[in-house]
């Protein structure tokens, strides 16, 4: 995976660009201006998102391509937007509990190997109070479509490095995340959830 996104770095912008017209740029906007104080980006990429944050934020944010953070930190000096980035996985996340007042992930647990995994780590490091922010494409609810979905991710998943199948909202609720809002648009999902407020123990794995 990592290797995978080393290679696409230079492309990545282009790759998604017609996704990002077709929507995903006013979804991220909107999403992204629920952000405040102390904010974790997962999955920052090509940071993308950094000129939709709110101004006073705190920005820091992670990513397991080297490739793409160097990207990110180019993105960031020429918008002139303070961030932190570092080198991470999702699933072991280098900070102690309550450390964020938000955290944020947008197509990003479509690719993970472990999403439950990965969501709980958010749930770890953001307040008990906090905010968790997810943009994610999911597995269509229609029957046909979703099969459609299951068949096209074979291929995704190998060239691309994503699931066109992902059950990222059943998901969130697995992971046992407090769900407070979520905007549903086709096969997209704005997520706001928190941290249950009995933190995560060894829950059930949901469906991934």
């Amino acid at each position: 995976m990592t290797r995978r996104y080393d290679r696409m770095a230079s492309l990545y912008d282009i790759y998604g660009a017609p996704m990002e017209w077709m929507g995903t740029r006013r979804r991220r906007r909107r999403l992204i201006a629920r952000a405040e104080g102390r904010v974790l980006e997962v999955g920052v990429g090509t940071a993308k998102n950094l000129r939709h944050y709110p101004d006073g934020v705190h920005l820091s944010g992670i990513d397991l391509s080297k490739q793409m953070l160097q990207r990110a930190s180019r993105r960031a000096r020429r918008l002139g937007i303070p961030i932190d980035l570092g080198l991470a996985d999702v699933h072991h996340l280098p900070y102690p509990d309550e450390t964020f007042d938000t955290t944020v992930a947008t197509c990003v647990f479509c690719s993970v190997a472990d999403p439950i995994g990965g969501l709980r780590e958010l749930g770890r490091v953001t307040k008990r109070d906090g905010r968790i922010l997810l943009l994610e494409h999911v597995r269509p609810r229609n029957r046909l479509l979703g099969r459609l979905a299951d068949a096209v991710t074979v291929l995704t998943r190998r060239i691309f490095g994503f699931r066109a199948n992902r059950r990222t909202e059943e998901n969130v609720t697995a992971a046992g995340l407090r769900v407070v809002d979520i905007r549903r648009e086709g096969i997209w999902r704005e997520i706001e959830a928190g941290p249950s407020t009995a933190r995560l123990g060894n829950a059930t794995r949901g469906r991934q």
